[in-house]
């Protein structure tokens, strides 16, 4: 197997109080979404971040006295946090340090690395959680929130085990601070992200963590409750919580009730990846397709603005047509709101590699094809349902035609967009009431009613 780590290779240092270490956390998720390694010394950094405190005076002399060490051992120093506030305070006694920023700099600090340390990710949707666009430097008013590292699944056309290792979930009390920070610094929508959203806790035995005096177990049900409460008490004026990369296990019927309550999101991101129980199975992948459906329309009748969004292989070694066939019935019976489709294309190291049964390419591509025309027509019909409606929707970009933003049915980059035209009286990060106007099978075109 190709070497893996080809990222740049960061040290970081983080100095002073929780809070500074929130933002260290922040960074340092950004970093390694977009490829960085993080190293634990200097002599294995390619660049250093120090983190600088500056509530006291002491506080500050380490602080300079550690970029002053960085810069001997490294040579190659990024500075933000508290002391970074006054940029000279830093560049009159280390002149040559790359970068000074103040706290909650986080897409500054992400720049300036990329600006002297450039690297570019080749993006892979076998491995990658998020799309290249939403990667490099996120907007203001949404961030991800990694919950947890690696995964303890063995799915057949996955290298992701062998590549990051098995489920690591971070402490609860952990998780909440980040989202605080964020939600403190103009966050409005958090995107749960892991290898299993659903397994958050299993590796630690759901062990109970405390924050602000409350305990709070490392428990999927228990930490979407937690996010609830993020920004005050749960309501509307509350950060949208939107779940990613949820694994279909038996709990996750228990998180349902909260999205109907309207505590989080009424979006769940499930990889179903095929409708064929046999085909499933080589996958190793849950195979009961009929218990499969049965949930999706017990999940419907407690929420009925859930939107559940999928992802699917056609062409999977040893797929026949009769296994394609059941994929379109699947799809066509639990008529799935968003749905992103790839032919299967060999992974190294993928125990699917050694399956019998290769499909051609031209045989891909035609069945790609087909799955994506039953699936727009399923789309289409689903977004006409919503014209006329009332919903809330988030503003992404606001330009001299309107403003162009998203619904609670859809995550940034991979869904569709509500398109405002004419309406310009508003800025990235704000939530509007529209009224519905006209769809097609992507997206919506709207008219506003009121704002936050």
């Amino acid at each position: 197997m190709s070497n893996t780590s080809t990222g740049p290779k960061i040290g970081f240092i983080s100095l002073g109080c929780p809070k500074a270490l929130v933002d260290s956390e922040r960074i340092l998720t950004q970093l390694r979404v977009d490829g960085y390694e993080i190293v634990p010394s200097y002599d294995d950094a390619d660049m250093v971040v120090v983190n600088t405190c500056g509530f006291i005076d002491d506080a500050k002399k380490e602080s300079l006295d550690t970029i002053g060490e960085a810069l001997n051992e490294n040579g190659k120093v990024i500075v933000t946090g508290c002391m970074g506030a006054n940029e000279s305070d830093i560049t009159d006694v280390h002149p040559a340090v790359l970068d000074v920023s103040g706290p909650h700099a986080y897409e500054q600090v992400v720049g300036a690395v990329k600006t002297h340390l450039p690297f570019e990710k080749k993006y892979d949707h076998t491995i990658d959680l998020v799309p290249p666009q939403g990667i490099k430097l996120t907007p203001r008013h949404y961030a991800y929130l990694k919950i947890s590292e690696g995964c303890n699944h063995r799915c057949s056309f996955c290298i992701i085990p062998s590549m990051r290792g098995d489920l690591v979930s971070r402490p609860a009390n952990d998780v909440i601070a980040e989202a605080e920070g964020l939600v403190r610094s103009g966050v409005q929508e958090l995107l749960v992200i892991s290898q299993d959203t659903s397994a958050y806790g299993v590796d630690t035995k759901y062990r109970t963590t405390f924050h602000n005096g409350k305990p709070i177990k490392t428990k999927m049900l228990d930490l979407c409750n937690a996010l609830a409460e993020v920004g005050g008490t749960a309501g509307k004026d509350n950060p949208w919580v939107r779940l990613h990369y949820v694994y279909p296990y038996p709990h996750v019927d228990d998180v349902i009730p909260l999205m109907a309550e309207g505590k989080i999101l009424p979006y769940l991101d499930i990889p179903f990846q095929h409708g064929s129980p046999r085909i499933l199975k080589a996958m190793k992948r849950p195979g009961a397709i009929d218990n499969t459906l049965q949930r999706i329309q017990k999940w419907r009748s407690i929420c009925p603005e859930l939107t559940i969004r999928s992802t699917f292989i056609v062409g999977f070694p040893g797929e026949t047509e009769d296994d394609f066939k059941m994929l379109l019935d699947f799809i066509e019976e639990a008529q799935l709101d968003r749905v992103g489709a790839f032919k299967y294309s060999p992974v190294e190291g993928a125990k699917a590699n050694q399956l019998d049964g290769v499909v051609p390419d031209e045989v891909k591509e035609e069945r790609l094809a087909t799955f994506m025309q039953t699936q727009a027509a399923i789309s289409t019909a689903r977004l006409a349902n919503k014209v006329g409606k009332q919903i809330e929707v988030i503003v992404d970009e606001v330009d001299e035609e309107g403003c162009i933003a998203r619904s609670q049915a859809d995550a940034p980059e991979i869904d569709g967009l509500v398109y405002l035209n004419g309406f310009t009286q508003a800025t990235p990060g704000t939530r509007l009431m529209v009224a519905v106007t006209a769809s097609d099978e992507h997206d919506l075109w709207a008219e506003v009613v009121s704002g936050n």
